[in-house]
């Protein structure tokens, strides 16, 4: 394996010199650069004077252990992907390591099939960081393959981040609002990627109860319930080679959430009412509209599994954060469905165009989208107008132009109904004290008198 044509240099990070010679020498079959570092003391300065493209440590060492260690080389250079190597399988101490920084964990004595495969994972994950100088030349690709519109600074620095993070092998968990094109982000992950000549699997964990969802997800065998009279094969199965996107995750109850972390770590799985262990080769891909760490906090969502998810998270913006893009996608819009229903459309009014452009569009592009057809289907001229707008925009509309007339009540409609009011009201508040109303008014008496002439108040 290479990185940007250049060997892979590994750091192996052991006080068991025994361990870490067979390590170093197997490393070395694979054809990988190995260094060694008996502690952790040894390990922060070889990563302070050198360049790594992954590090495999212990935890256990009697100078400096293998948490602290983490924790600055993480300070030092969080890019360089750590794997951490314990005796005790511990969850608890797994999610601090992760929380730290850590790219993985492996538990000993090591399976060796599974070292390659997380070692490798973790150099894929390296290279996110080394090929973000060419992103920017793939990002219009992007645009086109994926169907995602926008130019908004928003959207260019998410295009981005998918450009580097598409090649990898990296988890991906991409986060926003209902309607925001999550899915559209997750089809870019995998048409860019090394998977993309292979199956591109969706999911909805929300559309789905749990025992269906079960099966769904990991397929079931012949009367494991009632009509199920063969055997299925899940998503899993089907996406392997490829890449499996499961939408709104933050759906699934804490007992799908074990077994999705178990298919997460092992890469295997069992289908419901079977017993044979399936190997599976996917790439995991999620998205959810909540806040998973505020359901982690609350407890509805497992800690474990949050952080093998966050790998790399992906925001992408709700519709009212890019308005610049709203013109682009109306019009995109607007074009698809009059070519779809054979209608001819020369475009959308000012007044309409105004009107979207400042509405909050609480469901996002998917708001906007059925919008347009609705307005394709509905309208009579050459232009989409705002009378055709769907009756909650129309209903924001006439509430904020109400708003705004509702405000000039009572306002004077000339400068010399103004002066009138304010000396009026300046009087009013000086009980009728000329003098005093002059002053406060920056103005003589005589000049008050004259003008309370004119209006016929002296």
């Amino acid at each position: 394996m290479k990185t940007k044509g250049k060997p892979v240099k590994v750091l192996v990070v052991d006080d068991d010199r025994s361990h870490r010679f067979m390590l170093s020498s197997m490393f070395s079959e694979w054809g990988w650069n190995v260094e060694e570092a008996d502690d952790g003391t040894t390990a922060v300065a070889a990563v302070e004077a050198h360049s790594y493209d992954a590090i495999l440590m212990d935890v256990r060492m009697a100078k400096m252990d293998g948490m602290e260690a983490l924790r600055r080389i993480h300070a030092f250079n969080p890019a360089i992907p750590v794997v951490i190597m314990t005796a005790y399988s511990s969850v608890d101490a797994a999610v601090e390591a992760i929380k730290i920084g850590a790219h993985d964990y492996l538990t000993k004595p090591l399976d060796f099939d599974r070292l390659r495969l997380t070692m490798a994972r973790a150099l894929d994950h390296r290279q996110v960081v080394e090929v973000k100088e060419e992103a920017k030349s793939q990002k219009r690709a992007l645009v086109d393959s994926a169907g995602i519109i926008g130019k908004s600074q928003g959207m260019l620095d998410l295009l981005e981040m998918v450009s580097f993070v598409a090649p990898t092998e990296a988890t991906v968990l991409v986060a926003g609002e209902s309607g925001t094109g999550k899915e559209l982000i997750a089809s870019a992950l995998h048409q860019n990627s090394t998977r993309e000549n292979g199956p591109f699997v969706k999911v909805n964990c929300a559309a789905l109860v749990e025992n269906l969802l079960e099966s769904e997800l990991f397929g079931h065998e012949k009367g494991s319930f009632t009509g199920a009279d063969r055997r299925k094969d899940g998503k899993f199965v089907q996406a392997d080679q490829g890449t499996l996107f499961l939408d709104e995750i933050g759906e699934t109850s804490p007992a799908m959430q074990v077994k999705l972390l178990r298919v997460l770590q092992e890469h295997e799985l069992q289908r419901v009412g079977g017993h044979d262990v399936v190997e599976v080769d996917v790439r995991l891909l999620a998205a959810t509209n909540r806040i998973l760490e505020d359901e982690v906090k609350a407890g509805r969502f497992r800690e474990d599994l949050y952080y093998r998810l966050n790998v790399v998270m992906l925001h992408v913006p709700a519709l009212r954060e890019r308005r610049e893009d709203i013109p682009l996608l109306a019009e995109h819009f607007l074009q698809m469905y009059a070519e779809k229903n054979n209608r001819n459309v020369s475009g959308i009014t000012p007044g309409c165009m105004d009107v979207m452009l400042h509405y909050p569009w609480p469901g996002n592009v998917r708001e906007l989208e059925n919008a347009m057809e609705r307005g394709v289907i509905l309208m009579r001229g050459d232009y989409l107008d705002e009378e055709i707008l769907p009756i909650p925009i129309k209903k924001w509309a006439q509430q904020e132009s109400g708003t705004i007339t509702a405000g000039m009540e009572g306002l004077p409609s000339s400068l010399e109904e103004a002066e009138k009011m304010v000396i009026l009201k300046t009087l009013d508040e000086v009980d009728g004290n000329k003098s005093e109303a002059a002053r406060r008014l920056g103005i003589t008496r005589k000049t008050l008198l004259s003008k309370l002439n004119k209006y016929g108040n002296e």
